[in-house]
């Protein structure tokens, strides 16, 4: 009898819990409906706390105005990268972003959640039960991500003004550039030094969708997906470019040994860029990790630094 008693508690609770997880139904003249790498959901026009579990999503919203009420934790800089701190510090975190933690998110009572279907597609459901959830295709088309945080949001307005910004500093930047560089468009190679390889980042990488919108060319045209791994010093050749932009994955001992490796190498001193010292070490947060329309402008500014161009336009 005991046992019964304290069974029919325990599914007592879970129906209470599972009751308590839904958000206040919103009315059908409320909301609007997205289309989304899921499928479609009805949001809330006027969405005020919104959970984002992805890092370009994150730094899209930030970008578009609004302060997320939930983040995940970022890859590098922990809990929040360095040029996001002062518009999140009082931002509640909701785990890892390939891990988010589905209790601290109802916690949170959200009426909009924004995920990407790369990582959150098992999930959905779960997140779907939470809030109103959209999904972006992936994480490193930052434009799609934009569109969507601000369609989601109702900021389409802002997310254009945001845009058109970029398009117009990028402009500045390709007309002062042809004057500097006479081969333009440039080639670029974006590689990203590990402990043990090294990563040639092309299209399908953020860094890449960034530079390809700027106007670079890339190394290996017809190489599909974010890139190539590079085993082998012999295999230096294929990422020959008339500019490298080099990540250095940390500042632990091993990357900068194997980074030394690669450069005392006699196939690279044979390639383009390190005969024309085009070599440049850039920031891994902007370039790799941040996803978003600000890491995207961060690329931007370095670009007008290391070329020694007038910041216009910003």
């Amino acid at each position: 009898m005991q046992v019964n008693r304290v069974k029919r508690w325990v599914l007592l609770l879970a129906m209470c819990v599972l009751v308590a997880v839904p958000v206040t139904p919103v009315m059908a003249s409320e909301t609007k409906t997205i289309s989304h790498a899921m499928g479609s959901t009805d949001v809330p026009k006027k969405a005020l706390r919104v959970v984002t579990l992805f890092q370009g999503a994150t730094d899209s919203v930030v970008a578009l105005g609004v302060t997320p009420v939930g983040v995940v934790d970022s890859w590098a800089q922990q809990p929040t990268y360095e040029y996001l701190r002062d518009d999140l510090q009082d931002v509640a975190h909701v785990g890892l972003e390939t891990q988010p933690n589905l209790e601290a998110i109802v916690a949170l009572k959200p009426d909009l959640i924004i995920g990407t279907k790369s990582r959150h597609e098992k999930i959905y459901r779960q997140l779907s039960q939470i809030a109103p959830t959209v999904m972006a295709e992936n994480v490193y088309d930052f434009k799609t991500t934009l569109d969507l945080t601000a369609e989601a949001l109702s900021k389409q307005e802002k997310g254009k003004q945001v845009w058109n910004v970029f398009q117009q500093r990028i402009r500045i930047f390709r007309k002062a550039i042809k004057q500097r560089e006479a081969n333009w468009p440039l080639t670029a190679a974006v590689l990203n030094i590990r402990a043990d390889h090294l990563r040639l980042y092309l299209k399908q990488s953020f860094s890449g969708v960034v530079l390809k919108e700027i106007g670079f060319q890339f190394p290996l045209p017809n190489e599909k997906g974010w890139g190539v791994k590079l085993k082998t010093k012999e295999a230096l050749p294929s990422v020959n470019a008339d500019v490298f932009f080099i990540i250095q994955q940390s500042n632990d001992a091993a990357v900068k040994q194997n980074y030394d490796a690669w450069r005392a190498h006699p196939l690279w001193k044979m390639l383009t860029a390190p005969k024309n010292q085009q070599v440049y070490e850039v920031d891994n947060v902007a370039w790799l990790l941040s996803g978003g329309i600000l890491g995207a402008e961060k690329i931007l500014d370095q670009l007008y630094q290391i070329y020694n161009l007038p910041q216009a336009g910003h």
